[in-house]
């Protein structure tokens, strides 16, 4: 588990995973039911509650049928697989260990948690809960130790299925260190079946990995191998936050696999990413990894990033050509908020459906019902299904709209049918009409009298000359209920509006400068605004895009982030985009009235589209300048503004 204090890009996982393991339902030991280049034509599977009266579309969230007790509300890290035997015409779908829904608890009221919790549909939109993968754990983990982020492949030379999982927790004998219980590894099992029974290979794939001394583990999480058949040798990825992604060559017998771990390779940066999903499709592999905080209720800000290489192991870049591995972390936004009641949008797979159309399932978070009902605090992340369009060679969910919340063409789960999802660019925003009132060029010598610090008695020494504006980094915080950082605030125009600017901050490359920062805001209150900034964290510089609440109920977080695209090696520009929200986006925004999108570009021209955070900053919302977050003032930073340019907004729908 890991906070860090001003950007606050917190990976916790739902502590309540890491609680002592509940009873199973029982082993699932058998099946039930033994991009878009789509064309026009009638969806031909039988239709449900789920489709309506049309059998060609669906509505998320999945909810797969417990028969006779209900549906399963959440399952987490998902992965799918068609079944890879001739007369397999099943789908199956895998989720990490939590309770199914609000009702699962024991005699005691405690949640049950269930190993690996499988799923089964013939149309990729109707799902039957058929039971859990395991029992118990791997005998070489800890007693209580959970089993998350699943991935299932076949073998074509073993003829069967391998289940590659996280084991939390592992006995000292494997981990070499006693007492600790964040020595996580990646265990197997094998299985004839997809849906079991699954039996344990005596020891991990990849083993616990030493951070440092003592406990300090690397986080040996979120398995994925490359294929969903594969002969006897191929990828495997692995790996999170702690010690970053790698890929490895992967081997398998006829009861495990082996990796070669001492020849790893880092295909994705530390301190950023994790849920590694890889794909290959016309001569690139792509990378999907998820970012930030995981499990945060209704200010989760988890989302999906992609780069491509040529080549399985790297180096991965995004679309403006920035590594994954780069100290300016590349990734373009694959899957992020848009403002409806989906956020937490992360934690993806990748497929074609039988037509060979690509579509992602992935965890998301209803932030107008984001724990479970037995324990505030326990997010809770159903199952999400959406098309991928792929625009100039790159990926994108919906055509860059995101998770859907409406009726939606469904896939082509079976040979012969085709799926009525059509492509349709997403609505892009950009400065329309300047509006100089609000604007300034920091052409004079001093701050012009438009602006005023908020904490006059705390701000730091701001200059102006040669346009450029100039704001030394405080050691402050404006962060819940530490709110130490002046703030630079100007009135804002009342309708829809654009804020841009261009910065630079001084911090020195490498780590540690935590958490330097500087940005613009949407500002209400110390303890209401949205934040787009340039920030360091650890190793890495990343564009943080946050949102602050003042009230919530309790055991509900106040503050929420998340990334946009890859700061620039020098100048960075963000631009913040505000509009109100009328009718249904308010009702989907659980009344918010303005909806917050983020932009982020190194030069200027090229702009990198990011989430749609939603708020109500009431009449006196005004616009702000921050920089703050280095915890040593003698490091002496300071954070350089070039403008700040303010317009109206013109819409276009991109691609």
């Amino acid at each position: 588990m890991k906070k860090s204090r001003g950007i606050h890009v917190t990976v916790l996982f739902a502590l309540a995973s890491l609680l002592a393991m509940g009873t199973p339902v029982s082993a699932a030991t058998a099946a039930t039911d033994g991009a878009t280049d789509s064309t026009a034509s009638a969806h031909a599977t039988a239709g449900s509650d789920r489709r309506g009266s049309d059998p060609g579309v669906y509505t998320n969230p999945l909810a797969p049928q417990v028969p006779g007790d209900g549906v399963v509300e959440s399952c987490a890290d998902p992965t799918v697989l068609r079944g890879q035997r001739a007369g397999d015409s099943s789908w199956y779908l895998y989720c990490t260990t939590d309770p199914l829904n609000d009702e699962d608890v024991d005699t005691h009221g405690d949640p049950v948690f269930h190993r690996v919790p499988v799923m089964t549909s013939q149309n990729l939109v109707d799902w039957t809960y058929v039971g859990d993968s395991f029992d118990a754990a791997p005998s070489w983990a800890e007693p209580g130790a959970a089993l998350w982020a699943p991935e299932v492949i076949y073998s074509s030379t073993f003829d069967q299925y391998y289940m590659f999982v996280v084991v939390t927790n592992t006995a000292s004998a494997v981990s070499g260190v006693e007492g600790c219980d964040s020595d996580s590894a990646i265990g197997v099992a094998t299985s004839p079946d997809p849906t079991g029974p699954w039996t344990f290979s005596d020891t991990p794939v990849v083993a616990p990995r030493p951070g440092g001394t003592g406990c300090a583990f690397l986080w040996t999480y979120d398995p994925d191998v490359l294929g969903d058949t594969i002969a006897d040798s191929g990828i495997l990825y692995y790996g999170s936050y702690y010690g970053g992604i790698s890929g490895a060559a992967l081997s398998l017998t006829a009861d495990g696999a082996m990796a070669d771990t001492d020849a790893a390779t880092l295909v994705a940066i530390d301190n950023k990413y994790e849920g590694a999903n890889v794909v290959q499709k016309d001569g690139y592999y792509y990378l999907f990894a998820s970012a930030t905080n995981c499990c945060n209720g209704a200010l989760t800000g988890y989302s999906v990033f992609v780069g491509r290489s040529t080549d399985p192991l790297g180096p991965y870049v995004d679309r403006e050509g920035v590594s994954l591995t780069a100290e300016n972390t590349g990734g373009t936004p694959f899957l992020t908020m848009n403002g409806n009641r989906w956020v937490g949008t992360g934690h993806n797979t990748v497929f074609q459906d039988a037509h060979g159309d690509w579509w992602t399932v992935y965890h998301a978070v209803d932030q107008q019902d984001p724990f479970f009902a037995f324990q505030t605090g326990f997010t809770k992340r159903p199952a999400l299904l959406d098309a991928i369009d792929w625009v100039d060679g790159w990926p994108t969910v919906n055509g860059g709209a995101g998770a859907s919340n409406d009726r939606e063409a469904a896939p082509a789960a079976q040979p012969g049918q085709v799926s009525r999802h059509r492509y349709r660019p997403d609505v892009t925003q950009e400065p329309k009409r300047s509006l100089p009132r609000y604007s300034d060029e920091f052409n004079g010598t001093t701050i012009g009298s438009a602006w005023a610090w908020q904490r006059e008695d705390i701000a730091p020494k701001a200059t102006s000359a040669d346009g450029v504006l100039r704001i030394p980094i405080q050691a402050g915080d404006l962060y819940v209920d530490a709110n130490s950082a002046a703030v630079l605030v100007r009135d804002a125009p009342r309708g829809d509006f654009v804020i841009d600017t261009r910065l630079r901050v001084d911090v020195p490359a490498g780590c540690c400068f935590n958490y330097a920062q500087a940005g613009i805001l949407a500002y209400g209150s110390d303890d209401d605004y949205v934040k787009l900034t340039e920030s360091s964290i650890w190793n890495t510089r990343q564009t943080e895009f946050a949102k602050e609440i003042s009230t919530a109920p309790e055991g509900w977080a106040r503050y929420g982030n998340t990334v946009v695209g890859p700061p620039g090696d020098d100048w960075t520009h963000l631009r913040l985009v505000v509009q109100k929200l009328t009718g249904a986006e308010r009702r989907d925004a659980g009344e918010d009235t303005h909806g917050f999108t983020a932009y982020t570009s190194r030069d200027g021209h090229a702009w990198v589209k990011g989430a749609t955070w939603t708020h109500s900053l009431g009449d006196d919302m005004r616009i702000a300048l921050v920089a703050y977050g280095l915890p040593d003032p003698a490091a002496n930073l300071t954070a350089e503004f070039d403008y700040v340019r303010v317009s109206t907004v013109k819409e276009r729908r991109r691609g």
